[in-house]
Formats: structure tokens, sequence, C-alpha cells
């Protein structure tokens, strides 16, 4: 969340924020109870002083004079009783309002409504070009046997799968080669908690607001997560690093789970909208600089892309527009990979940063170098890979005229050496 300082003295822009990611928030009632807060804290203040005033002085009195005088200490405890209550009512009611307000996009975020405004910044590699009749995933996947969708949803539903023979391996060898690519950058890998307690959804900003894409326990209430980027960054909450420690690199391995609450009918076909996939994922905790978390979200953008280029995938960088940013992030790149079956580009990893968004409301500090006092640390994250979403381009650029996919080179290790998917019907 913002620093209620930074709301208070530049509420233009904090408006203008909401208008530009087209996110509602009272920023005038905001405002308002913050006003009604400061005050309240004041008189608290005041008369809270005047008490210890008035029960130092007890001792100087005489006999006489105490009886009233401790009438007057014990009216004053009332009122410091009950301005303590308006108090504590008043900043409680603050939070809420606070949690709504949107972080400020960065200048060179560019305006826009939806997913189709967004700027195009680069592509990488050629599209394939076939001399045959192509398939989609799903018909390579049941001509593979490596993909059934139609049992999947006998069991569990719509938007659910299972990959079995070499697409349960090829699943796995791209993870392990996602994981393994960002442990020798450096990274700490986890393993994560996959059930979370409403702190950590909220202190990432998924809750309030989205509510309708998570699931959530009926009996203990705890939040299915969607990203290992909950856990990952809300692993030191509450904690004050030393600067030393930073900046944190962490990547974590998890299944996470999404409901696609409002896609009905949207991307119905295949595995690219899908309720469980399992995602490699890249949290960096820095210092509180503008200029390092922008070299950061360069380099965690970079780690993703060297990824798709080891796998021979073509793909475009794009600049997330305004209206498809989301409350938290300052700036979000998406890396698009070539996916024929679509006959386009299918979002793949996306690299955001926070600043101190998260953190704030993680309460997750460090203790600055020059003067000692703990600061609010900057967040970011990025999608290393996401699967079984990259299978998609992975078999459909891969496929053969024989009906065959090459597995790519860099991930026949994991593959025991096979070079080739063949066929099964």
């Amino acid at each position: 969340m913002l620093d209620i300082k930074f709301v208070r003295e530049h509420p233009d822009a904090v408006r203008e924020a909401c208008r530009r990611k087209k996110i509602e928030a009272d920023v005038d009632g905001l405002l308002q109870l913050d006003q009604r807060v400061r005050e309240l804290k004041t008189v608290f203040d005041e008369k809270k002083a005047e008490q210890n005033r008035a029960s130092k002085s007890i001792g100087k009195l005489s006999p006489e004079e105490r009886p009233a005088a401790l009438q007057g200490v014990k009216t004053l405890s009332e009122a410091v009783k009950d301005l303590e209550a308006q108090k504590k009512e008043a900043e409680a009611a603050l939070r809420p309002l606070l949690l709504q307000v949107p972080n400020i996009p960065a200048d060179d975020v560019p305006d826009g409504d939806t997913d189709e405004d967004n700027v195009e910044l680069r592509k990488v590699g050629e599209p394939p070009t076939f001399d045959f009749e192509i398939k989609d995933h799903v018909e390579l996947g049941r001509s593979l046997d490596i993909i059934d969708i139609e049992r999947a949803t006998r069991i569990a539903g719509s938007r659910t799968y299972f990959l079995k023979n070499e697409g349960a391996l090829l699943e796995l060898a791209v993870l392990r080669f996602a994981l393994d690519h960002m442990v020798a950058k450096g990274f700490s890998p986890m393993l994560v908690p996959n059930l979370v307690r409403r702190v950590a959804m909220e202190g990432t900003a998924y809750l309030p607001g989205g509510e309708e894409q998570a699931y959530r326990t009926v009996k203990d209430e705890d939040w299915l997560i969607g990203t290992a980027e909950v856990p990952l960054t809300s692993y030191r909450m509450g904690d004050i690093l030393e600067a030393s420690e930073l900046p944190v690199k962490m990547v974590g391995w998890s299944n996470c789970y999404r409901r696609e609450a409002g896609t009905y009918g949207k991307d119905t076909r295949g595995l690219y909208r899908i309720h469980q996939f399992q995602k490699v994922e890249q949290v960096v905790l820095c210092r509180a600089d503008a200029d390092e978390s922008l070299r950061w979200h360069q380099e965690i953008l970079a780690n993703s892309e060297e990824v798709l280029q080891a796998l021979g995938q073509p793909y475009r960088v794009v600049n997330v527009c305004t209206g498809d940013l989301g409350r938290p992030q300052i700036q979000k790149f998406d890396i698009e990979t070539w996916m024929p079956g679509r006959r386009g580009y299918g979002e793949t990893p996306s690299a955001s940063r926070f600043h101190d968004f998260q953190s704030r409301r993680l309460d997750l500090r460090y203790r600055s170098e020059t003067d000692n006092r703990p600061q609010f640390c900057h967040t970011l994250n990025n999608t290393v890979i996401a699967s079984p979403r990259v299978l998609i381009p992975i078999l459909e650029n891969g496929q053969q005229k024989d009906g065959s996919v090459v597995i790519p080179e860099a991930l026949r290790p994991y593959m025991r050496g096979q070079e080739v998917i063949e066929p099964k019907q």
C-alpha cells in the first residue's frame, strides 16, 4: 500500500493513478478519515499529558485538596480511554480504505484499457513456417498420448487435464531446467506452502480485490496460492533485514490455483487457461532505490527471456498498459510466446516491480546503511516459467510433418536423452 503521507501530500497523483488503472478507491473519504485520525491523536496526546501531570501533582497536595484532584484524574482517565477507543476505531477504518488505493504507475507505462492496448517493445526469434497442415497442442497431445483432457473433465470438471507419459516428463523437464537456470544465477531455491493465511494474500496485494480469482478453504479459511510470489515475498514479513543481506534472491517451485472467474467461454480449449498449474517464480527484495529496482526489473525479465531462448521459442515483450496493470504494480512487462494453434502470441511470464507497496503491507524492512534506520524494502517478481501453458508453444512449434514433436535440446538431459516424441495413434 502507499504511505498515507504520500497520499496526503499528492492526492491528485493518487486520483490520477485510480483513473489510469481503472480502479475505484475513495481517496476523498480516505483523506477525511486520515484527518480525523490525526485530530484524535492530537487531542489524545494532549489529554494523556494532562492526565500524567495531574497524577504527578497529587502527591504534593494537602489531604483536603486530594479528593477533588483524584476525581479530576479519574475524569481525565475516562476521557483518555474514550479518545483512545475512538482513535483505534478510526485507525482500523483507515486501513481498508488505504488497501484499495493503487500504486502509482511509472511514467513510461502506456495508457490503455485492456491487454490489447499493451505496447510491443521487441520481438525475439521468428515464428516457424510449416509446409503441412499443423495441429494444435490438443490434437498433438491426443496423437502423442501425452495429454488427456476428456477424462480429467469427467473427474474434476472443466479447465482440467492429465499429463501422461512424455507429457508428464516434459513438464517436469521444463520446470527443472528453469529452476536450475535460476540457481545458477544465484537465486536460493525454495519449495513453498501452497496454502497461506490471509495476511500473506493481503500483504502481496492479492486481497482485497482478488477474492473471485482465488480458492479458499471453508473450515480453516486458508487460501490456495496462484503463484509462489505470495509465500516467497511474505517469507521475511515482519523482519528487519540488515543492508548486507540485500538483495535477497529467491526462486520458488509451486503448484498454483486460479478460479478463472469471469472467463466463461474464453480460452476454453486445451491448456491455456486452467485451474491448476505449476510455476517457477523468481522474487527479489532490494534496497528502497528506484534505479536499483529498475535494474533488477530488467535483470529478472532477462532471466525469463534466456529460458525461452534456450528452449528455442519465438516471443515478444510488451509493456503492459495501465488498464491491464493491476493494483500493486509500478510497471509490468509480459513475455508472450508464439503459439501457432492460436495464430498469435500468448502470455507466458510476467515481470513486475512494486517499490515498497507490498513491503508496507508485510512490514518488511531493512536497516539503512547511512543512518541505520529501518526502511521498507522494494520487491519484484517474475515468472521464470509456467506449465503446462509453456508446453503449448513447445509442442506446436516443434511439430513435424510425420506428427512427431522435437524436444528442445536444452530439455533432453532431463528426458533421459530423448530427442523426439513419436505419435502413438
